[in-house]
């Protein structure tokens, strides 16, 4: 007349363990930085038809608000962009220019970077919105 006494079922209990999770991932979420470091500090205008086109050969050419010219973000002068489009419409298979102009810079410092595509032969240029 042994009566057994029952054992209580092993429970893992997960509530500290999901608590703990919860922490590390908003933790996680609040350290991470959600920027490209080599984005330059311009703000382009606003476009309807912005990023509808993807390209995977171009040439980047950047222009803050002080009319400062970058070429895959490194500072250039206007005759180093001549050369390098130059140097590109060499190539067999021409790559496509991506204008990231800030929408406070001249408009001169534009129709130069598009004026300057177009003596060269390369007819792919797009401008970059937000």
């Amino acid at each position: 007349m042994y009566r057994r006494r029952q054992r209580r079922k092993a429970e893992i209990n997960i509530v500290p363990l999901i608590d703990v999770l919860i922490v590390l991932i908003f933790f996680f979420l609040m350290t991470m930085q959600f920027r490209n470091l080599n984005v330059l500090n311009i703000t382009p205008p606003k476009m309807e038809t912005a990023g509808k086109s993807g390209q995977l050969d171009q040439i980047v050419i950047g222009i803050n608000a002080e009319g400062e010219y970058y070429l895959n973000n490194e500072v250039v002068t206007e005759d180093e962009i001549i050369s390098a489009f130059s140097e590109a419409s060499k190539l067999d298979d021409k790559p496509s220019i991506l204008v990231q102009a800030d929408q406070d810079a001249p408009f001169k410092y534009v129709s130069f970077v598009m004026d300057q595509t177009r003596k060269v032969d390369l007819g792919k240029v797009r401008l970059m919105g937000r």
